[in-house]
């Protein structure tokens, strides 16, 4: 059985309702950038944040934290959290709507096929190994590679005679993350007390300790990411109305597939890079984009990118907030929350397509 997405839509009520969601969506990530600043154990009021955020492009508006150390918390722990958390989601959705994109399939996700997994270990082996052949590049590069290959894998094992199978894909996830569960624990039976540390941290998912040099080597990667996702979005709507009609329609299919999961395997690297393995991002916030304005990807990937940005802040900000003086792990936060999330979709496809054989 082979589950496919619907077709694009047009028409001004789309035009519509797609406006609405990304003025929506860009309000609430202003919004909620501006809180996750502020709230935490030293609070900063929002009117001081935005105040200080003036105040260092030069404009004399608004008033500077009260707290004396309030401004030196926003620019060295705050604003790099932020930002990280946003470039991290956006990273993470944007993958998510590629794959389902490539497979059409609503199930696809980085984290649920393993590929999230795959990158994880490659960044552990780094970890472990001292390896620094790209300098501050090395972590990301390997995750990269790792992501590549578990890319590959699942498409070449899910993919026959151009469809692809839900269940294979399904399994193949299984295969994949339990193949990369074991090279982890190896990884950290191997390494040492800081490295096991760093390995459980990569397993849980976090943004603590994220500073502006990560930041710095993050950004470039997602934000290419993202932008080859934009260039190939208008392709991928041909795809969706079947291979032989993309093919007549001019698009190389298989040279686009191959595009898709590098870019894939370089969000996914991105996003895993320094903050771990943050599951089912990719997966929640791409379907419900296509609930709320449809299929089609020239809106589906930028607004699926401005939606993963703005779940993955609020997981942060409940992170840190929910519990007093501790900071929760994000990866298990968005589990709890996507777990359910994929056991519904799961019984919304199979009835939808009438049970799989």
């Amino acid at each position: 059985m082979t589950t496919t997405l619907e077709r694009p839509t047009t028409g001004a009520p789309a035009r519509t309702r797609s406006t609405a969601l990304f003025v929506g969506l860009a309000l609430a990530l202003v919004v909620l950038a501006v809180l996750s600043a502020g709230i935490g154990q030293l609070h900063v009021a929002p009117s001081e944040v935005v105040g200080s955020i003036l105040h260092r492009i030069g404009l004399d508006w608004g008033p500077s934290p009260a707290h004396p150390n309030g401004d030196a918390a926003l620019w060295a722990i705050r604003f790099p959290r932020v930002v990280m958390a946003a470039l991290v989601g956006a990273a993470l959705a944007t993958g998510g709507a590629l794959m389902q994109g490539v497979f059409g399939n609503p199930l696809a996700d980085p984290g649920v096929v393993g590929v999230s997994s795959g990158a994880a270990v490659g960044a552990c082996t780094v970890i472990v190994f001292g390896l620094a052949f790209a300098g501050p590049w090395t972590v990301a590069t390997m995750a990269f590679v790792g992501g590549l290959l578990t890319t590959i894998l699942v498409y070449l094992t899910a993919r026959e005679n151009g469809r692809t199978e839900v269940v294979t894909l399904v399994l193949t996830g299984v295969a994949v993350n339990a193949v990369a569960g074991a090279a982890l624990a190896l990884l950290t039976f191997l390494g040492d007390t800081q490295a096991r540390e760093q390995i459980v941290f990569w397993q849980l998912g976090s943004l603590n300790g994220t500073r502006w040099p990560y930041v710095a080597v993050v950004a470039p990667i997602v934000l290419l990411g993202i932008g080859g996702a934009v260039a190939v979005a208008r392709r991928l709507d041909l795809l969706a109305l079947g291979e032989r009609s993309a093919r007549h329609l001019g698009v190389d299919v298989e040279r686009l597939r191959v595009v898709c999961i590098v870019l894939v395997a370089l969000l996914t690297a991105g996003a895993v890079a320094f903050c771990g393995i943050i599951a089912f991002v990719g997966l929640v916030v791409p379907h419900l984009i296509r609930m709320a304005v449809g299929p089609g990807h020239r809106v589906l990937i930028p607004a699926s990118a401005l939606g993963g940005a703005v779940l993955l802040l609020a997981a942060d900000l409940v992170a840190r907030t929910a519990v007093p003086y501790a900071d929760l792990p994000i990866g298990m936060l968005t589990a709890l929350v996507g777990g359910p999330f994929f056991f519904w979709l799961i019984r919304r496809t199979r009835r939808s397509a009438g049970g799989w054989a």
